[in-house]
């Protein structure tokens, strides 16, 4: 018999311990891994979703249990580019990886096992309550709908329930509890409002993410002489700092305490309509991440056979020390 989770200090993070890493509620049979025919895949691995890692980032970490184990179990603010690289290989593999995907999922579902403890506060959290990883969950799948809304051609509400649709097919593949996810589209830009103005808190570990002036030089700038990046990084930080206050909740902005005024739409409006032109501009199997390439690779016939799932380089793998532990990524490349 389980046990129940002692009760916590903020809504969404109760229910029972034992439904946090099986014995889902969700529908008969196995989960169903998304395709091409997605609107998911033709957004989710595209590369303009880097634009928006600072507004994840952020409004994951806004989530107290999510900045807790960050606290305490991450070392992201000190390899920031290595950490984010890496990680978009399995996160991805979840959507593109096809017959595999629900492996992909399983090990990025183990990679949180370790991740529990007991915040500042005295509250306990653990990174597998499903209602703690649902959020990060659906800040990926906002993620998706920007990209394609603000930054692409638009979608329509059809399309956006759609991506709906296949943000709980893409949730069935983790194998946790349906007991966070709304029931529809409808529901959940009610749960999205919800979190922003009642569980989502001003923490450290988002303000860090936020804070983009000491940016290490990233690594497709490898050639850029360093006394040139530290030129453009001020301004670099402010054009990414405004771009991810736009696409903020207006909740989470008042809490933050930013102000976004008329004119500031209307020019993120021109931006997003901006890059949405010179994008079509890109050889389409340019615009994706490697493992999402590669997954439209296969479907197109190029790739014969079960093929060695693409694997991040070796400059990004966590430090050597760290390979070896349970909560991180590090294939053996």
């Amino acid at each position: 018999m389980c046990a129940a989770a002692p009760p916590l200090a903020f809504p969404g993070a109760g229910g029972s311990v034992c439904a946090m890493p099986g014995e889902p509620s969700e529908p008969p049979g196995p989960p169903e891994p998304l395709g091409p025919d997605s609107l998911t895949w033709r957004y989710f691995g595209d590369w303009r979703g880097l634009l928006l890692a600072p507004w994840s980032g952020a409004l994951q970490n806004m989530h107290p249990q999510l900045a807790a184990g960050v606290a305490e179990h991450s070392r992201f603010f000190e390899e920031r580019w290595q950490r984010l690289l890496r990680s978009l290989y399995p996160i991805d593999g979840v959507v593109y990886d096809g017959p595999r995907a629900a492996e992909t999922a399983r090990q990025v579902r183990g990679y949180h096992a370790t991740v529990k403890g007991t915040d500042a506060r005295g509250r306990p959290y653990h990174a597998l309550r499903p209602e703690v990883f649902y959020w990060a969950h659906a800040t990926f799948f906002m993620l998706t709908v920007l990209v394609g809304d603000r930054l692409g051609p638009g979608l329509s509400e059809a399309d956006k329930r759609r991506l709906f649709d296949e943000h709980v097919r893409w949730w069935r593949l983790y194998g946790m509890s349906m007991r966070p996810v709304p029931d529809s589209w409808e529901d959940f830009q009610r749960y999205w409002d919800r979190m922003a103005e009642e569980v989502l808190e001003d923490t450290r570990q988002a303000r860090d993410v936020l804070d983009l002036r000491r940016l290490a030089k990233p690594p497709a700038l490898r050639l850029l002489p360093d006394a040139v990046w530290r030129a453009l990084r001020g301004p670099q930080a402010r054009a990414t700092l405004w771009l991810t206050v736009g696409l903020f909740p207006p909740a989470v902005r008042r809490r933050l305490g930013y102000v976004w005024t008329v004119r500031d739409e209307r020019r993120l409006r021109r931006l997003g309509r901006a890059v949405h032109r010179a994008w079509k501009l890109v050889p389409f199997e340019r615009r994706y991440h490697p493992r999402a390439r590669a997954a439209w690779r296969r479907e197109a016939g190029r790739s014969r056979g079960r093929q060695a799932l693409v694997e991040t380089p070796a400059r990004n793998l966590p430090p050597l020390a760290e390979r070896d532990l349970p909560q991180h990524y590090s294939p053996r490349v």
